[in-house]
């Protein structure tokens, strides 16, 4: 099943901007019409599963920039380009950025449609996975400094009487804290521990993805 959501259109031409919005409300999305980049920038943004209609010619921006200064922003929204001056450079550079899509117009309606279905999935998907992080996240901070050291190490492979050695620990006392450490993460198996801890890895090197 699609996902539905809310569509941001940012095209300077009044007309276009409104049968795009009628278009994406047509398949039960919310849609939101700006004649310019600043005044998308001067709204706010739900945090709900979003994407971007963003026209490539804009007064005062070029949409290709205003692409890049929203990932500077931290504002990662999937973002489907359109163009009526399209080129092939501009087509890669946009999708080397991250487009979802890159539509020449007149656009065709089915390309708009399928374009929104996958740029919306796509924003749900990031947002369910950030909220598995961010759970990660508050049950790691519970873990006292021991505890992330063991988990550290049982996440590296070593066994109990390895990390008693290292830490200069007993074995009984390495344990405890492993099942602490478990218990705490909510994880079953060090399976579960190592997709965990790879997941705060990774996400301690993400941009910021909000809103």
């Amino acid at each position: 099943m699609a996902e539905t959501g809310l569509v941001h259109i940012i095209d300077d031409d009044e007309a276009v901007r409104s049968a795009l919005g009628s278009l994406v409300r047509s398949v039960g999305n919310e849609a939101r019409l700006y004649g310019s980049a600043s005044e998308f920038l001067g709204s706010v943004l739900p945090a709900v599963p979003s994407c971007l209609l963003l026209d490539v010619r804009l007064p005062g921006t070029n949409g290709l920039d205003f692409q890049t200064s929203l990932q500077q922003k931290g504002i990662h929204i999937p973002i489907i380009l359109m163009t009526g001056y399209g080129d092939v450079q501009m087509s890669v550079r946009g999708m080397k950025a991250g487009a979802v899509d890159f539509l020449t117009k007149p656009v065709r309606h089915q390309d708009v449609l399928d374009a929104v279905s996958t740029a919306l999935s796509r924003d749900f998907a990031r947002r369910m996975e950030d909220r598995e992080v961010n759970i990660v996240k508050q049950r790691y901070a519970t873990l006292t400094p021991r505890e992330a050291q063991v988990v550290a190490l049982v996440t590296a492979g070593k066994m109990n009487k390895q990390m008693a050695a290292t830490l200069q620990l007993s074995e009984v006392t390495v344990k405890i804290h492993r099942g602490s450490a478990m218990k705490k993460m909510g994880a079953s198996s060090v399976a579960d521990l190592v997709k965990m801890t790879e997941m705060l890895r990774t996400a301690g090197s993400r941009p910021r993805t909000d809103p």
